[in-house]
């Protein structure tokens, strides 16, 4: 295998461990990649030294998952290189792993997920360590668990999503016995938190070759069912998705019968979840395209989904996008703060102050929209 070109900065941290006597290795997607020829600098490191040592040999670190042994060292610019003591698992309850400090490199390698991330570079003398042939996975186009992927699994059930991501990522397959084992052990998905599932599966929309596939993956292998049931449901079209931005809530909200529950299943934030139900709310209810106030209107009860909307497969095509720039052009009202009047000039003119103030703001609204020629002080107050 060629000599890979390591940043300076990671070289640093590598020689400092290597000279206090711990052997380091460079680990991880990075290694991954630059075989693959994709760009990626982000090295991490594995090595002999425990976290302690690490944090006595650097002046700034981060103690980034310090129980798994993983801590930060950062650079002199401050960006943050992560530093993993080597380790295997001793104890796992499919969720969380109970891990062993001061073993092998080739430990190490030996509990790691898949052959393709189990491949390490050292920095300094230019050695590789590739005990589960990797690097022939790589030239296969192929996805294979490290040893038995019933164990591999069983270790850790968030593996199965992974290999469901890197397959759709590289547009790899994924070997017969690692797929097998991946559906015999779908049901521990269950067991999974919300925040690792939703991380998989937002990370492999961002990242899949082709989004299609990876929504196939999901189905056929189970995972749908067990975390997404209303996928697929929805009045999206799973091939469709290929055309649409790389946007997480948008994808999901259009596939999902109800984006709301699926999102709020996924533990997203409260504005995820807001947009996922307005998209459900309204993607099946366009206006005229030939009807300025119908737009208006639709625009009005939308607010800021209207360009989600607008950004999703419809019957009229690009002729309602058409319409509503021009529409927009114009600049017309189309909510409440946009009318030339507020609570107080409707107070002043007479209405009860309360619920009332409120029903008129939206009927002289409901004639804006109709004509925004009449948002003047004078026509609305005339009208109250």
């Amino acid at each position: 295998m060629a000599e890979l070109q390591i940043p300076a900065d990671v070289l640093k941290i590598a020689k400092r461990l290597e000279d206090a006597g711990f052997e380091t290795w460079c680990v991880g997607g990075a290694v991954r990649d630059n075989l693959l020829g994709l760009p990626n600098h982000d090295f991490d490191l594995t090595t002999a030294a425990p976290p302690p040592e690490v944090q006595k040999l650097f002046k700034r670190t981060i103690p980034v998952g310090i129980e798994h042994g993983t801590v930060a060292v950062l650079d002199a610019n401050g960006q943050p290189h992560e530093v993993t003591t080597f380790r295997k698992d001793i104890q796992t309850d499919g969720r969380h792993a109970v891990v062993e400090f001061g073993v092998s490199i080739m430990d190490d390698l030996a509990r790691r997920d898949f052959t393709i991330n189990a491949i390490a570079y050292h920095p300094l003398r230019h050695e590789w360590r590739d005990p589960f042939q990797g690097e022939q996975d790589l030239a296969k186009k192929l996805i294979r668990s490290v040893g038995d992927p019933n164990w591999r699994f069983q270790e850790d059930y968030l593996r199965i999503l992974r290999a469901l991501r890197f397959s759709a990522r590289f547009e790899f397959r994924i070997h017969p016995r690692t797929l097998e084992a991946a559906k015999a052990n779908i049901q521990g998905l269950a067991q999974l938190s919300a925040e690792r599932v939703r991380d998989e599966w937002f990370k492999g929309i961002l990242t899949a070759k082709k989004l299609s596939k990876f929504v196939a993956l999901w189905v056929d292998s189970g995972a749908k069912r067990i975390w997404l049931p209303e996928l697929g449901a929805g009045s999206g079209e799973p091939g469709a998705v290929d055309k649409l931005p790389r946007d997480p809530v948008l994808i999901t909200a259009y596939l999902a019968k109800d984006p709301a529950s699926l999102l709020i299943r996924l533990k997203c934030s409260s504005k995820d979840i807001e947009r996922g139900r307005a998209i459900g709310k309204w993607r099946d209810h366009y206006p005229d395209v030939k009807d300025p106030v119908a737009i208006r209107r639709w625009l009005s009860a939308v607010g800021e989904y209207a360009d989600d909307l607008l950004t999703l497969p419809r019957p009229s095509g690009s002729q309602l996008q058409d319409s509503v720039a021009k529409i927009r052009a114009k600049n017309p009202p189309l909510g409440l703060k946009d009318l030339a009047v507020r609570g107080d000039d409707l107070i002043a003119a007479g209405v009860r102050a309360g619920p009332d103030v409120g029903e008129t703001l939206a009927r002289l609204l409901e004639e804006v929209l109709e004509d925004p020629a009449r948002n003047t002080k004078d026509y609305l107050l005339s009208r109250v």
